[in-house]
């Protein structure tokens, strides 16, 4: 797992529980803009299993490093907070380093106390769906 991201697991894990959605939430303001070219969405890929229209994007440049980009709409923090987690956390990561990502990622940091099974479920799709086009780029 990418050290930065590694860290943030580890706040997250070790923060008191009525703290963590309040740290979730500070992480909806981490998602960069696309870039000009991606903002019609083509080439991105939706996650249906996501309440909102979340679309994501993963390409592997010929040195191993992943650059990711998420389009989540404001009016949903949660959702929007996973894509800034993974952001944060992935920035500067190989593809090794992303596909070590444990895929159990949202339980690890506590996530599961204090959001819905539904939102849950929709950030693991989230790493599943960035994971498969890491792999798909590097296999």
């Amino acid at each position: 797992m990418p050290p930065k991201l590694a860290e943030i697991v580890a706040e997250f894990a070790s923060a008191p529980r009525e703290l963590v959605l309040e740290m979730l939430l500070e992480f909806s303001d981490a998602v960069p803009p696309l870039p000009p070219a991606l903002l019609d969405r083509s080439g991105m890929e939706q996650v249906p299993e996501c309440q909102t229209a979340f679309f994501l994007r993963a390409e592997v440049a010929p040195d191993g490093l992943v650059t990711t980009w998420f389009d989540c709409p404001p009016e949903a923090p949660t959702t929007r907070a996973f894509a800034g987690i993974l952001a944060e956390g992935l920035a500067g990561a190989s593809a090794e380093e992303v596909l070590a990502v444990p895929d159990d990622l949202y339980q690890r940091m506590g996530l599961t106390q204090a959001i819905s099974p539904l939102r849950v479920r929709g950030g693991n799709a989230i790493l599943a769906r960035l994971k498969r086009q890491v792999r798909e780029q590097t296999g």
